[in-house]
């Protein structure tokens, strides 16, 4: 069986050596700057995808995910843990009868799609890090919900210290408080910069080796394999819930970096029956003009109402090329991407609120966007995903709508609290502080 080997990884820059699913967690990143990606993916059996009804979340996610960790975690041990990521629900919630749907990730602790990434991560590296007497310190880089759901992943994780980089003014009120309000092992960095500042603050870290030899670091971004992977159960899940529709499935991604999308088309891998994955992003659309013109051209990130997307250069593309073989002809056939604007999105919430019923954040409503201007046909079935609760927008979201949001119990907790934060201007300071 899959789980009795140990899968190893090798990176995208091919030259680093190849390392196991522990040492890929625990580095983040390779030697190489490069991002770690599996030796092997092997398809499920058919039998799985004919009978997936039949099974529990836990039970889908251990079958697509076991083969990834291979035999460093034993099975009563990972199932352990699967159970204690997925303790609330993936509803697919129809919001236009007979065609298009909204799978909801947004009932977890921080209210983001990232919970699931981040527990999962947050739980396998303290499984590693149990008998180690030195201390690993988490390094991310947030445009909105990633730094929520790593501190909260990691509060109070033994052995495990976590550094948040976030852009000063650019998330919102509540993702902010998400992540500057826990304290204990966790410190946020406010970045006078945007996302992409943040992010290439981090990956210098990993290569500096004045830090990496006197700290232990590691990345919970989407680079990292524990956080991006987990991912792919989402697809999955999807797919048991609208199996008996008897639809081919289409599945439009609000995507920034590009791994929620890129663990779909692992999903897709494995077997997944779906017909397309649409990428849907807002004006930074460095993917949208590469599959035009085939010319991978990023640019500085541009900010918008869809914050969490705000990424001019999508880490997670090259290993998205990778699972096509680096053939663009190939990525087009299965894989499409469109770019929409803030008015767009704000007019899409206005539509989805007035027509549907069902309030939207502005990411998810540019994930519904991708669906229309797609198409969906009679034999079709689309699926946006709605990847934060839209009371994380809550400004933005009630002058849409002309509605006052009901703030649930999981926002009520960090509302009150005070901010702490560390401002800092430029790569030099963040190694200072590393370095403290």
């Amino acid at each position: 069986m899959l789980y009795n080997k140990q899968m190893k990884y090798y990176s995208l820059h091919h030259n680093a050596p190849k390392v196991t699913f522990s040492e890929a967690i625990i580095k983040g990143i390779a030697p190489d700057k490069g991002l770690y990606f599996p030796e092997d993916i092997h398809p499920l059996p058919k039998s799985f995808f004919e009978n997936i009804e039949q099974y529990d979340e836990v039970e889908i996610a251990y079958q697509a995910i076991a083969q990834f960790v291979g035999n460093e975690i034993p099975e009563n041990d990972l199932r352990a843990i699967l159970k204690d990521v997925l303790n609330f629900e993936f509803p697919v919630v129809e919001v236009k009868k007979g065609s298009i749907a909204t799978l909801e990730l947004f009932h977890g602790p921080t209210m983001a799609f990232k919970d699931v990434g981040a527990r999962f991560m947050a739980k396998c590296l303290g499984y590693f890090n149990r008998a180690n007497k030195n201390k690993v310190n988490v390094l991310v880089a947030t445009s909105g919900d990633t730094g929520g759901a790593v501190a909260k992943g990691f509060l109070g994780v033994p052995g495990i210290d976590v550094t948040i980089l976030y852009p000063k003014g650019k998330v919102s009120d509540i993702q902010e408080r998400q992540l500057t309000t826990l304290g204990k092992n966790i410190t946020a960095l406010e970045v006078d910069g945007v996302f992409d500042d943040c992010q290439r603050m981090v990956k210098t870290a990993f290569m500096d080796s004045d830090i990496t030899e006197k700290v232990q670091l590691t990345s919970a971004n989407s680079i990292n394999v524990a956080r991006w992977l987990p991912q792919m159960f989402y697809f999955l899940f999807t797919y048991k819930q609208l199996k008996s529709k008897n639809k081919d499935l289409v599945l439009s991604v609000p995507s920034g970096n590009f791994g929620n999308i890129c663990a779909g088309i692992v999903a897709f891998k494995l077997g997944l029956p779906v017909k397309q994955l649409i990428a849907a992003t807002n004006s930074n659309d460095t993917i949208v003009r590469y599959l035009s013109n085939g010319v991978y051209e990023p640019k500085p990130s541009i900010a918008t109402l869809s914050n969490a997307m705000d990424v001019g250069d999508p880490s997670n593309f090259i290993r998205i090329n990778t699972l096509f073989n680096n053939d663009l002809n190939l990525l087009k056939e299965k894989f499409t991407a469109f770019s929409f604007n803030d008015e767009e999105t704000k007019k899409a919430i206005e539509t989805l609120y007035t027509t549907y019923n069902y309030i939207a954040d502005p990411h998810g409503a540019v994930g519904y966007l991708g669906l229309l201007k797609y198409g969906i046909a009679a034999d079709e079935y689309g699926v946006f995903f709605e990847t934060a609760h839209p009371v994380k927008f809550k400004a933005i979201v009630e002058q849409t709508i002309s509605q006052e949001l009901a703030i649930p119990e999981q926002i009520q907790s960090v509302l009150h609290k005070k901010k702490k934060s560390i401002s800092i201007q430029n790569y030099e300071e963040l190694k200072r502080f590393l370095l403290s």
